[in-house]
C-alpha cells in the first residue's frame, strides 16, 4: 500500500513557509494505519526487541500498537511531572532552550533491547534524548522507527548510531 496517499500536505502551518505533513488521514483509515504498523513490525520482527518506548504524544499512537504486534511491552516517555512513580530524567538542549523527558525507573531494565518509535523524524533532537534516557537506564537502543522522515533536516544522520528506519521519506 502506498502510504504517502494518506499523508496530507498542509502549506504554511504552523507558520508561513512550513509544509506540514498531516498524518490524520492515515490514522482515520484503518487499512492504512494497520499497513503502517504491520510494515514497522515486519522490519523488526526478527530482531531482539524487549520493549517499545515512545515520547508523548504522537509517538504513542504508533508505539503502542507496534508493541502489541511485536508482543512486547510499551513504555511511555513523558514531560516532567506526568508520571506517578520514580523516574529517570534527561535534560537536553533545543534550538532555543532546553527540555526534559522522564521515564519510570522500572519501565526498562538494564540489558533490555529497546525500540524507540515516533511519527516523524525531523532534526532528531527529541528521539536522541529518548535514546540517551534509555541508555541512562542501562538498556540498549535496538533501533528508532518512524512513519515519516523529513530527510533534509538531517535527523537520520544525527541518529545514525541508533539505526533509524522510516516508512516514508520526504
Amino acid at each position: 500500500m502506498d502510504l504517502t496517499k494518506f499523508i496530507r500536505d498542509v502549506p504554511d502551518f504552523p507558520k508561513p513557509g512550513i509544509l506540514f505533513r498531516d498524518i490524520t488521514p492515515l490514522l482515520g483509515n484503518p487499512s492504512a494505519f494497520r499497513a503502517a504498523i504491520d510494515a514497522m513490525a515486519e522490519h523488526y520482527r526478527q530482531q531482539p526487541i524487549d520493549v517499545v518506548a515512545a515520547a508523548e504524544a504522537r509517538g504513542f499512537i504508533f508505539a503502542a500498537p507496534l508493541a502489541l504486534a511485536l508482543n512486547v511491552g510499551f513504555v511511555p516517555v513523558r514531560k516532567p511531572g506526568k508520571l506517578p512513580f520514580e523516574t529517570h530524567t534527561f535534560n537536553y538542549e533545543l534550538e532555543y532552550g532546553t527540555d526534559t523527558l522522564e521515564m519510570h525507573t522500572d519501565g526498562i531494565s538494564p540489558g533490555q533491547n529497546v525500540l524507540l518509535v515516533d511519527d516523524l523524524l525531523a532534526t532528531g533532537g527529541t528521539v536522541e534524548a529518548c535514546c540517551r534516557l534509555v541508555e541512562k537506564s542501562g538498556a540498549r537502543v535496538a533501533g528508532c522507527a518512524f512513519l515519516i522522515e523529513l530527510a533534509a533536516l538531517g535527523g537520520a544522520q544525527r541518529l545514525e548510531k541508533y539505526l533509524p528506519y522510516s516508512l516514508i521519506r520526504y
